[in-house]
């Protein structure tokens, strides 16, 4: 069985810095993780593997230091990591993303299961995985907390708002995954000692090395502007009430009244 999994370098930090000229994250010097999701989308790729052979590929869109998120990809399973890494790639957002992934995916082969994180820590859109599903032209199953591979068929369990739906279909088919699903595992220290060892664990390819449309790459084939990016506040201190019970509830009632919530 061929797997692939999408996975994105995502900044391990809140405190955000926005480029104010091209309203983009500024990635520089700002300590980097595998999105967690992502993480989750991995395990249950290198699972399948080992339960019914195969391979598993991993595939990211991002600046030359996202190699450190695809070695560590390797040392948790994957057998072949793939890194899409050009300046005319940079400032996309995720229909231009998904663009150029799909497009990537199509030149690494064919695959039975995609895997996805449902969203990116950094962003939170969701939008990425589904995208590149419908530029694939194949099912997609978001929101998978539970799932079950059957030959030629696979069964998700698809999260709900208030409990969850089963859905069934052919593959090949896009998967996006929630941290219901499993627990990631942590990478071994004999893939770990291999991944720096062996220097074809990780493939870099410019847009010289697959078929891609240069107009829809990048900043400026970016539909989607971010205007404002801000870090989110609290003003607000908390208060303790004094007094008894009936005290207390009429001092509550009192404050939310002048905070217009009742």
């Amino acid at each position: 069985m061929n797997i692939l999994v999408c996975v994105k370098q995502v900044p391990d930090t809140n405190e955000v810095k926005i480029d104010e000229e091209k309203g983009t994250l500024i990635r520089d010097g700002v300590p980097s993780i595998i999105n967690p999701e992502d993480k989750i989308a991995l395990e249950e790729a290198v699972r399948l593997k080992e339960k019914n052979g195969g391979k598993v590929t991993v595939i990211s869109m991002g600046p030359p230091q996202a190699k450190n998120a695809l070695l560590e990809a390797y040392a948790m399973g994957a057998d072949e990591c793939i890194l899409l890494s050009d300046r005319a790639f940079a400032g996309s957002d995720t229909w231009a993303t998904s663009y150029t992934l799909a497009q990537g995916i199509k030149e690494a082969g064919e695959f039975e299961l995609i895997f996805c994180g449902r969203q990116a820590i950094d962003g939170d859109t969701a939008q990425v995985g589904p995208q590149i599903a419908e530029k694939l032209e194949i099912p997609q199953i978001t929101y998978v907390k539970g799932l079950k591979v059957d030959g030629k068929k696979v069964k998700a369990k698809r999260a709900l708002e208030d409990g969850y739906s089963v859905v069934e279909t052919e593959l090949p088919v896009l998967l996006t995954v929630i941290d219901d699903l499993n627990k990631p595992r942590y990478p071994s220290i004999s893939r770990v000692v291999s991944a720096f060892q062996k220097e074809d664990c990780i493939k870099v390819w410019t847009v010289e090395d697959f078929e891609v449309d240069k107009t829809k790459l990048g900043l400026d084939a970016s539909p989607t502007q971010v205007y404002d990016t801000f870090v989110p506040t609290n003003e607000k201190k908390g208060e303790i009430l004094e007094g008894n019970k009936k005290e207390k509830v009429k001092k509550l009632l009192e404050k939310l009244k002048m905070e217009q919530v009742i």
